[in-house]
């Protein structure tokens, strides 16, 4: 299964918008400073969230992140939480996609070369809107594959993965991984050698019928679909437990998943060079995805 099949978002149309600081503007025209300590230093907070029949899913949880990272990397945000809520709202009906990605980053912004946040007067605040395009059905069928990565998570008190930051270099760099043995994703692990999370995912694995992912203090980001996840198996009667694994545990696992807001479930059916369990995506997986599923339409119906 080559990695090149894997979902990445349509390259935007010519006449799509962009909303910059305070207005919407043509993609063309969507430009910030080469002074930018976005561009600069990477210093900035991003979320990516997906819509479905033109609601943000999970909105809120998204917006209380967005502000976590604020609040961890001292920095204001330009607007409201509400205001934000409404700029993204205009930003997806200017560009008319009810089924879509939303990425909202915030920088620190415009300022002189120097690490000194104060440098930077104003924060600059990017919304992005791109048409969101299903996964292929044979990964839900059949399953992707994954590798252990050589390339080990931030050190949680050198970066708090907590902060969900424009500070990607380090995914970056287990993902070329990924792609040099043609995997769907990296799963990364810490610097203890415990199984952390993917370069752009949280990782799951089901054994004797009970669900187990790693825990938040490994070093990871809690996701807003993760925590959906955890709180499914518990209506579904599967026992959970968020703790500290070995790459051992995946590779004999009977399940293996991975998850983030726009491929909700994942189904992994290769670890490296080993198959898991059978290589067919398992029951107890299709169960949570179909449950996953499930609580989406419900607030489809509910936000109509």
């Amino acid at each position: 299964m080559s990695i090149e099949r894997r979902n990445h978002p349509e390259p935007p149309p010519e006449d799509c918008y962009v909303y910059l600081n305070d207005r919407l503007v043509n993609k063309k025209d969507a430009v910030v400073s080469v002074y930018d300590h976005g561009f600069l230093y990477g210093d900035g907070i991003y979320e990516t969230m997906r819509v479905y029949n033109g609601n943000v899913f999970m909105f809120d949880k998204h917006l209380e992140r967005l502000s976590r990272s604020a609040d961890l990397i001292a920095l204001a945000l330009p607007k409201k939480i509400e205001d934000i809520k409404t700029a993204v709202y205009e930003t997806l009906k200017a560009n008319g996609h009810p089924e879509a990605s939303v990425r909202i980053s915030v920088t620190r912004g415009y300022g002189e070369v120097g690490l000194d946040p104060d440098l930077c007067v104003s924060p600059t605040l990017v919304i992005m809107v791109h048409r969101f395009k299903e996964y292929p059905k044979l990964f839900r069928e059949k399953g992707v594959k994954v590798m252990i990565s050589e390339t080990r998570r931030n050190y949680r008190r050198a970066l708090n993965p907590e902060i969900k930051s424009h500070n990607f270099l380090n995914n970056i760099l287990a993902r070329i991984e990924a792609k040099k043995g043609d995997y769907f994703e990296a799963i990364m692990l810490n610097y203890e050698e415990l199984l952390a999370e993917g370069t752009v995912s949280n990782i799951f694995f089901i054994k004797n019928g009970e669900l187990f992912t790693p825990s938040v203090d490994v070093g990871i980001l809690d996701g807003v679909t993760r925590d959906i996840i955890i709180r499914l198996a518990g209506k579904l009667g599967l026992g959970v437990r968020e703790g500290r694994f070995s790459s051992d545990y995946i590779e004999t696992a009977d399940e293996v998943f991975i998850s983030n807001s726009l491929m909700e479930i994942m189904p992994v059916t290769v670890v490296g060079d080993k198959k898991v369990s059978s290589g067919d995506v398992g029951l107890l997986t299709k169960r949570l995805f179909k449950a996953y599923r499930e609580q989406v339409m419900a607030f489809v119906e509910r936000v109509r």
